[in-house]
């Protein structure tokens, strides 16, 4: 006989940079959108839940051609002659829809929150997937800055409801478009002269988006933009009265802040106000762990311009929940868990799985949670799975019990126990003193 062949089974791991989310990464994560949701919610933000795929053009009109995302990220999906992507960002989505949907046409400013699932082609590393969760803020059709202060203030709440509680905001300006391209003319200056000490990339960002520079994290490009011109000096009166307005919001809600001044982000539809926000503290874990962005976003107020002809000034934000919940893990940060049910259910024979699957809705109803194993038959593998769980209360329906309708309680710890009618063993459960026990509150 011949060697079996080989099987590649590399189709049994899930591709490079994605991972699935179960257990306890599952429930902490759900646990973050829902305290995110709530309290976006509470401050007057709407949800909307965007497709996943998106035309192409959507992303490489609205985040620059030189933006790593354009040039090296994006998922391209083959269909017909349609040029599809996985969407890498919320943003041009959100502006999308809002033209799309009239939102427009209602009183301004439209509130909104999304999250989900984003994707970007990147190298996997500490904190960043090539599928990733985000949990995004939008402000649109609201050019003051009491806009901006809201949405920093929002995603504050929501990373101290996570449980940290020291985080400085990193803050800069881009101007707009009266002062912008003077900055950029005397970057560009600035530049050309240092040009032999930029790494390959900024040499081509210089000629087509200078800005991409201040970005830049290869070693000799960070150097060299510590004496490059700073945006502040450049910045027209407009643009220097709505960051200070910003900063006074700041101040009197006791919101830390940094003035950054290379701070740009890496989308070119931003304009005036950039910001990242990341966790601040002097232990030794904060020290040992450099320090990743818990958030970050921006003023946008062209990209209603680019994409529907329309000036419609906006301000958003985006958490990774995965850096997110990286942090929390390292901080040792955990939420208060939801306690496993005390109760198995056991049925032995075909009537008692009927019966069994009539009495686990009613048990649903009453707010009374369990485990089952109904695929099983023999009382001993039924029993085995329970004391896995370690679950010390067991309901038993047999043959006889199925029948009357009869259910059996009995303590697996004390051996003691009772036979009930269906009806008042669920009432003997939440009205006798044994919720608690039972995990039934």
């Amino acid at each position: 006989m011949g060697r079996k062949p080989k099987i590649n089974k590399d189709w049994l791991q899930a591709p490079k940079g994605m991972k699935d989310i179960f257990g306890e990464d599952y429930y902490f994560r759900k646990e973050i959108f829902n305290r995110a949701e709530d309290l976006a919610g509470y401050y007057g933000f709407l949800p909307i839940s965007l497709p996943h795929i998106e035309k192409e053009e959507l992303f490489t009109k609205t985040l620059g051609e030189t933006s790593d995302v354009v040039e090296k990220q994006m998922f391209v999906v083959k269909s017909g002659g349609d040029r599809l992507v996985l969407r890498p960002e919320a943003t041009a989505g959100i502006m999308r829809a809002y033209f799309e949907h009239g939102m427009h046409t209602l009183p301004q400013p439209i509130m909104l929150y999304t999250l989900g699932s984003f994707f970007r082609h990147e190298r996997p590393q500490k904190g960043r997937f090539r599928e990733f969760n985000q949990f995004n803020l939008e402000i649109l059709g609201e050019e003051d800055s009491i806009a901006d202060a809201l949405i920093i203030r929002t995603i504050s709440l929501i990373l101290s409801e996570m449980g940290l509680q020291s985080f400085i905001v990193h803050i800069n300006s881009l101007g707009d478009k009266e002062c912008a391209p003077l900055y950029r003319k005397e970057l560009i200056s600035f530049l050309r002269k240092k040009v032999n000490y930029l790494c390959r990339d900024c040499k081509r960002r210089l000629k087509i988006n200078p800005l991409r520079i201040l970005d830049c994290k290869e070693e000799k490009c960070v150097q060299l933009k510590q004496d490059a011109p700073q945006m502040f000096n450049y910045l027209c009166e407009e643009c220097k009265k709505h960051l200070e307005s910003l900063l006074e919001y700041l101040e009197t809600l006791n919101i830390p802040y940094l003035l950054d001044n290379f701070l740009v982000r890496g989308f070119d539809y931003y304009s005036r106000t950039v910001f990242e926000i990341f966790e601040n503290g002097n232990d030794q874990k904060f020290i040992e762990n450099p320090a990743i962005a818990l958030a970050a976003g921006g003023r946008y107020d062209y990209l209603g311009d680019i994409l529907g002809g329309k000036h419609v000034p906006g301000v958003g934000v985006a958490t990774g929940i995965e850096r997110l919940l990286l942090t929390l893990k390292e901080r040792n940060i955990k939420f208060k868990q939801e306690k496993p049910p005390k109760l198995f259910l056991i049925q032995l024979g075909d009537l008692a799985k009927r019966k069994s699957l009539l009495l686990m809705e009613n048990l649903r109803k009453a707010n009374i949670s369990l485990r089952h194993s109904l695929s099983k038959d023999n009382i001993r593998s039924q029993l085995k799975s329970a004391s896995a769980l370690k679950i010390k209360i067991v309901l038993i329906i047999g043959q006889k019990e199925a029948l009357e309708e009869k259910v059996i309680i009995r303590d697996m710890e004390t051996g003691s126990q009772e036979i009930l009618q269906f009806t008042k063993a669920i009432e003997y459960l939440k009205n006798n003193g044994l919720a608690r026990k039972f995990g039934t509150e």
